[in-house]
């Protein structure tokens, strides 16, 4: 990045939000590389660089009341002057002594002996560590502390940030106060006065430098509610942005045309939530002074979002059109294409599938048939990413629809419309959502829900248990495969050292701070897999899956597992979406608590596709209260939509703002949505995206000199270019 730099009045270079972090004091190009890992490379990035967790160091407590395993503060007044030794080769110790007025304890640091300089004899400090018993009494252990100066309040809540390599909690809290201290005083409030009014917001310079150092628990409060609203609003707003681009936009006519010859090669009758949304659909399809069709269609796995597609697809067609299927990975693509030809190719629509591993003859032969204005065009093209490829064109495509949308993002499906502008899009999600949340996550697309199974779609038995019943549960997978059933094992880890930072500590919820339940040790995917085929299964075949293998490497595990030649597939979430196995009858996820409610509900959607009784099993050795409501929640719930409903108010939308994002922002280093994944509170969520519909319909290009500050910040969380708003 080449910045501009500009001159303070002491002639010193002035630093701004895009200032490079190698720009401060103290940090070189090593540490500038160590931020860079962790996606900071402004100040911009670093004054969001928000706290994890906060240590209440406010809450002071005795000696006497601080052995119970806890972390905690004690103010105490220095005892003894330091001692140093060097116990062994490498490591040396200082001790002394400190009190309260309820007992001393021994204070210890390691390889620290420059600490003999700061504490002296009656002086006083505030630690904060873990009170561990000795055969002497108490001892603290290398705790954080802070000296008491009459006069200076200590600030009650410490911030924790998120941690790298090369990179300890003091220098990025050091960098932090020191881009604050530099940025804030010319930082530019991009949130508009009435709305800042209307909510009783503070400045966002105040929010920002209250996150940080929060002087007290209502201070953070406040300040949290700013910059959450900020996020869902921005994030809101570009979607009505994205919304408002539609409008005038020509729209292919797809009149109504007779379904019969569809429907009646159909199995089954469409249920009535089926019936409803393709109505939706088709409307939107037939064009005329309309703009053209932006609808997401949502439903539970195994609702029917596939034959809703179908129909869309063949009112297209017959009306002149063709359309385009993309799915994201082969397999599924596969699995589509023979679904779709099988039943569309009877009809007279020709059906062509276009994959990366398409030889390039065929490919040839498809693109042609795609370009082709007579008898030889291809009607539907079925594909993964290969359908972005700038050497597909389509000489009338009408309808463009991709499945699993969290799979992709706003730019990709973006990306496959432009191949004719004024396509009608249907995007399908088998994530089900709060209708409320919908609203907010996909403000760009008209919003269609399938809340009604088809009859006869069996129930997952499901069960949770924890590692006592590990025996038993290995004789149950065993008796699956032998009956001729396949097994899933999902582990949240893909190794055994892939112990993740905190994401879900309710930041927003002050009395829980840094409070967490114990979460026992990860299962790590590769090590487990390793463990089972040598000690536990030799005989059968146990194979592993996971995100950082090569899309080859993935598809062809997949296809093993669908073709039954895998009896076990131990995986990460990579498989929560996918390929159909009839034949899989047990999921068995561990560490069960570590998942979200819609995560647990989509991979027990993996199981119960055959004829065979089909169960889930949850193993969890977390003991506390907040896990096993949730586990038991999806024990006894089997309702996609009453489980996001859950999953809302006990985690807040993060699952769901990272499947909207995946694939778009977030992996392209744009859109970030630092803070709102921990907010449930859905009236701020409603209050952003109203008022965010209110100011787009005042200013649909937010052209008005008063948002100037607003588009910019709009289009910087996005990474979209200054003429997509125009």
């Amino acid at each position: 990045m080449v910045v501009k730099k500009q001159k303070g009045e002491n002639g010193m270079e002035k630093l701004t939000e895009s200032s490079p972090v190698r720009a401060l004091p103290g940090v070189g190009d090593s540490r500038a590389a160590a931020f860079a890992r962790i996606g900071i490379h402004t100040l911009r990035d670093l004054i969001r660089h928000f706290p994890r967790a906060y240590e209440n160091r406010g809450a002071i407590r005795r000696l006497s009341a601080g052995l119970d395993g806890e972390a905690a503060a004690f103010m105490l007044t220095v005892a003894t002057e330091p001692r140093s030794a060097n116990i062994r080769r490498g490591m040396t110790i200082t001790k002394f002594r400190a009190f309260d007025e309820s007992g001393t304890v021994e204070v210890v640091f390691f390889n620290q002996a420059y600490v003999k300089d700061v504490f002296h004899a009656g002086a006083q400090f505030r630690f904060f560590g873990k009170l561990s018993p000795t055969r002497g009494g108490f001892q603290l252990a290398s705790p954080a502390y802070e000296a008491v100066i009459p006069g200076v309040p200590l600030p009650s809540f410490v911030a924790k940030y998120p941690l790298t390599e090369g990179l300890s909690g003091k220098i990025i809290e050091k960098a932090v106060l020191a881009a604050l201290r530099a940025v804030l005083p010319t930082l530019e409030d991009y949130l508009p006065e009435d709305i800042r009014e209307k909510y009783s917001f503070p400045t966002l310079s105040y929010a920002l430098m209250s996150i940080h150092a929060p002087r007290d628990s209502a201070t953070l409060s406040t300040a949290l509610r700013r910059v959450v609203f900020d996020e869902l609003y921005c994030f809101s707003l570009g979607m009505a942005l994205s919304r408002a681009q539609r409008i005038g936009a020509f729209a292919p006519l797809c009149p109504p045309v007779d379904l019969s010859p569809l429907l009646n090669r159909l199995p089954y009758a469409l249920t009535g939530a089926q019936q409803r949304v393709c109505n939706e659909i088709l409307q939107d399809m037939r064009g005329g002074d309309r703009p053209p069709m932006n609808r997401i269609l949502i439903g539970d796995v195994g609702c029917g979002k596939t034959v809703c597609a179908a129909i869309a697809i063949y009112q297209a067609v017959r009306t002149g059109h063709q359309a385009a299927l993309m799915v994201p990975t082969e397999i599924l693509a596969n699995q589509h294409y023979k679904e779709l030809s099988a039943l569309l190719g009877d009809l007279g629509i020709r059906v062509e599938l276009l994959l990366g591993s398409t030889p390039e003859r065929e490919k040839k032969r498809i693109r042609a048939a795609a370009e082709s204005e007579g008898a030889d065009r291809a009607d539907l093209i079925i594909g993964t990413h290969a359908l972005l490829s700038d050497k597909l064109r389509f000489s009338a495509l009408g309808l463009t629809v991709t499945d699993e949308q969290h799979r992709f993002g706003v730019r990709q499906r973006a990306a496959l419309k432009q191949k004719q502008r004024s396509s009608h899009l249907l995007v399908m999600s088998a994530t089900p959502i709060p209708r409320t949340m919908a609203l907010t996550l996909y403000g760009d697309l008209d919003v269609s829900h399938i809340d009604e199974m088809p009859p006869g779609r069996q129930r997952v038995a499901t069960y949770v248990v924890n590692d006592s019943y590990r025996e038993r549960l290995y004789g149950f997978m065993r008796r699956q495969v032998e009956e001729g059933g396949q097994v899933y094992i999902v582990c949240p880890a893909v190794e055994e050292s892939a112990e993740e930072e905190p994401t879900d500590l309710p930041l927003d919820r002050l009395d829980l701070l840094d409070v967490r339940e114990e979460r026992p040790p990860l299962k790590a995917a590769t090590a487990y897999a390793a463990h089972l085929q040598r000690e536990v299964f030799p005989d059968l075949s146990v194979e592993f899956l996971h995100g950082r293998m090569k899309a080859a490497e993935k598809e062809a595990v997949m296809r093993r597992f669908a073709a039954g030649e895998v009896h076990i597939l131990v995986s990460t979430t990579v498989i929560e979406v996918g390929v159909n196995v009839p034949r899989a009858s047990l999921m068995v996820v561990e560490n069960a608590e570590r998942f979200g409610l819609s995560q647990l509900h989509q991979l027990r959607g993996r199981v119960g596709r055959g004829d065979r009784k089909s169960y889930c099993v949850l193993v969890s050795d977390a003991t506390g209260d907040t896990a096993r409501a949730r586990l038991e929640t999806m024990r006894t719930t089997y309702d996609g939509y009453r489980i996001a409903e859950k999953d809302l108010e006990q985690r807040g939308p993060g699952d769901f703002f990272a499947a909207a994002c995946s694939g778009g922002f977030r992996q392209s280093g744009g859109m970030s949505l630092h803070l709102s994944y921990l907010c449930s509170d859905t009236a701020l969520m409603h209050a952003a995206a109203e008022e965010a519909r209110k100011t787009a319909a005042r200013d649909p290009s937010l052209s008005l000199p008063t948002h100037a500050p607003l588009r910019a910040e709009v289009e910087r969380l996005f990474a979209i270019e200054e003429a997509t708003l125009s």
